[in-house]
C-alpha cells in the first residue's frame, strides 16, 4: 500500500509500467545519450545538404520504395518481394549514383577545418565588386561574380588563363565587356588579386528551374549545388542583380541591401568571418 501512495497510482497496471520505466532508465548511460546525440547531429547535416535539391524529391522515391517492400512482406506477395529485394541488393550503388553531388558536399563539409582562420571582407573589396555590378546592370552587360568560402574552387582554374593583376572596378568591367575575348568564361580573383579568366563553371541539371534563367543563372546554380560558393550575378536581359546561395536565387534590389547580404553572408556574429579567398566572374 505505501508503494502506491508513493506514486500515486490506483492499479497494478500502471505501477508496473512506472516500474518498468525507471528500470529501463537505470540502464541508460552516458554513452547512450552521446549516442543519440550524434545521430541527431548527422541527421540534421544530412537534411541541410539536401534541403531545396532534387535529392529531396529522390529520398522521397526510395521512401516510398520502402513503404512497398514493407507491405509485400507483410501481404505475402512473392513475385513483387522478390523483385523488391533484387533492386534493393544494390541500393547502396544505386545511392552512391543518385547521390553523388550531394555526398560530394557532405564530404567537404566534414573536411573543414574549425582551426581556419578567417579575416574580415576588405570594405574596399567589397565597393569594387558592388560598384562592378551596378555598373554592368545599368549598361545591360552581363556578369557572374562567385565568392569562394571553404570549398575550393581549384578545379575551375584548370580551364582559365592566369593574369595575376590587381582587384579593380575597371580590370573587371574591361574583362566582362562583350568585345573581351574573355566575357564569356570566368574570372578567379584570390587574395585582391585577378589570377585567372576563362574559366568554365558547372551547369545545373534541375530540370525545375524557371526556364526565363538562362546559362549565366543556371551557371551560379549549379556551382551552388556542388560548392558552398556565394554566387552574384548580373543579368543583361532584366538588369537584376542576384545573389546565389546553396541552389537558391534570390534578387536584390540596391547597392545597400547587396552590401548587407554581403556582410550576412560573410562576417559572423561571433567576432569570426570568412575570408573573400577567391572571385570567379564572366558573361
Amino acid at each position: 500500500m505505501l508503494l502506491f501512495q508513493i506514486y500515486r497510482v490506483k492499479t497494478p497496471e500502471t505501477l508496473y509500467t512506472r516500474l518498468l520505466m525507471f528500470n529501463s532508465l537505470s540502464y541508460f548511460r552516458w554513452q547512450d545519450l552521446l549516442d543519440i546525440l550524434i545521430v541527431a547531429f548527422v541527421i540534421h547535416q544530412l537534411i541541410s545538404v539536401i534541403r531545396g535539391t532534387r535529392s529531396v524529391q529522390m529520398v522521397v522515391g526510395l521512401g516510398v520504395v520502402t513503404l512497398i517492400y514493407f507491405l509485400a512482406t507483410v501481404l505475402e506477395l512473392s513475385a513483387l518481394l522478390w523483385i523488391m529485394r533484387t533492386f534493393l541488393s544494390s541500393i547502396l550503388l544505386i545511392v552512391i549514383i543518385v547521390f553523388q553531388k550531394d555526398i560530394r558536399r557532405a564530404l567537404t563539409q566534414v573536411g573543414r577545418t574549425p582551426f581556419q582562420k578567417h579575416v574580415d571582407i576588405a570594405d574596399k573589396q567589397m565597393e569594387e565588386i558592388i560598384r562592378t555590378l551596378f555598373y554592368l546592370a545599368k549598361r545591360r552587360i552581363g556578369a557572374l561574380i562567385v565568392i569562394e568560402r571553404e570549398t575550393s574552387l581549384g578545379d575551375f582554374v584548370e580551364s582559365g588563363f592566369k593574369l595575376d593583376a590587381v582587384l579593380t572596378k575597371e580590370l573587371l568591367i574591361s574583362i566582362f565587356m562583350p568585345a573581351s575575348p574573355l566575357h564569356d568564361g570566368a574570372v578567379l580573383i584570390s587574395q585582391e588579386r585577378i589570377e585567372h579568366a576563362g574559366c568554365i563553371l558547372p551547369l545545373t541539371q534541375n530540370p525545375y528551374i524557371n526556364k526565363r534563367y538562362g546559362t549565366r543563372h543556371r551557371a551560379a546554380i549549379g556551382l551552388t549545388e556542388e560548392t558552398d560558393a556565394v554566387v552574384l550575378v548580373v543579368s543583361e536581359e532584366t538588369q537584376e542583380i542576384s545573389v546565389v546561395r546553396h541552389g537558391a536565387l534570390t534578387t536584390v534590389e540596391d547597392e545597400i541591401t547587396l552590401k548587407k547580404n554581403l556582410q550576412a553572408i560573410f562576417v559572423a556574429g561571433n567576432g569570426s568571418s570568412y575570408s573573400l579567398k577567391h572571385l570567379v566572374g564572366g558573361r
